[in-house]
């Protein structure tokens, strides 16, 4: 075999996804139509309705040659989503806490003045 730089058959590894298989990934960036693209072992994944940041469950519906494509199924974890939701629980009430206690010593100040 004649190394050439037209043989490229030697520098291919093996497709890291199966088509009907699901897997979680996290999207990685958007392409020119809008989908979101991740990768799995640096296999590209095109995914449509999803953006940048999402964390989700992927079918793969086909591969074809070095990208494949994927319909999203559910959220990439159960355990991450209550955490998240806890977290952005209690930030608005704590912000909210502060911005009343503000308001409070604000009042306080202005009758010590008063006085």
């Amino acid at each position: 075999m004649a190394f050439s730089k037209y043989n490229d058959l030697r520098f291919r590894k093996p497709v890291p996804v199966k088509e009907g298989q699901e897997y979680d990934v996290e999207i990685e960036s958007v392409g020119e139509k809008g989908d979101g693209i991740a990768k799995i072992e640096g296999f590209v994944v095109i995914v449509p309705n999803t953006k940048k940041g999402d964390k989700v469950k992927v079918k793969i519906n086909a591969v074809r040659g070095k990208v494949s494509f994927g319909e999203v199924v559910g959220k990439k974890s159960a355990a991450s989503a209550p955490a998240s939701k806890a977290k952005g629980s209690k930030e608005p009430e704590e912000e909210s806490e502060e911005a009343e206690e503000d308001f409070s010593s604000e009042d306080d100040f202005e009758e010590e003045s008063k006085e």
